[in-house]
């Protein structure tokens, strides 16, 4: 049963929240500098590998990039080989963004695999209700952000 939220209560998960969304972008940055990546670059190559194959127009889209800006990343990308480029063979005019997964999974499983590892060993510490909890709070937190992201993108947010 859902609680009214006291001001205490709200401050104190606000700065969780923040601590969170800032430790999560300190330790992708250092993972990115340790595979010779900027922090954005890393987390764009994320996308890329969870997406698949997908167009530059598809990715200007789903970041919010300008179309050079998007040139550039792939630009980088590809000269590290974590990426290349491919023309539709319906329309040699789009270009579609390939991730090399032996590459990316090369420099970045070990990193990986031991934040897995560390997660999977403090998640054996919880009860199955913990979980749960867990789980409900991050699908929410994720569509609120991605409801969020897509207003800001279409400038429909209310103020």
């Amino acid at each position: 049963m859902p609680i009214k939220l006291n001001d205490a209560t709200i401050k104190s998960i606000s700065a969780l929240g923040k601590q969170f969304s800032d430790t999560t972008i300190l330790m992708h940055q250092a993972i990115a500098k340790k595979v010779g990546l900027s922090g954005t670059d890393h987390k764009y190559l994320g996308l890329i590998i969870q997406n698949g194959a997908i167009t530059a127009g598809e990715l200007a889209k789903i970041t919010g990039l300008t179309t050079g800006a998007i040139t550039g990343l792939i630009d980088r990308l590809e000269k590290k080989k974590f990426v290349k480029r491919k023309f539709d063979k319906n329309d040699r005019r789009k270009i579609i963004i390939v991730p090399n997964y032996g590459n990316s999974m090369k420099l970045l499983k070990n990193v990986f695999s031991d934040l897995q590892s560390r997660i999977i060993t403090h998640f054996s510490t919880l009860s199955a209700k913990e979980i749960q909890i867990i789980e409900k709070y991050l699908v929410s937190t994720i569509e609120i952000m991605n409801d969020l992201t897509n207003d800001l993108q279409t400038n429909d947010l209310q103020r």
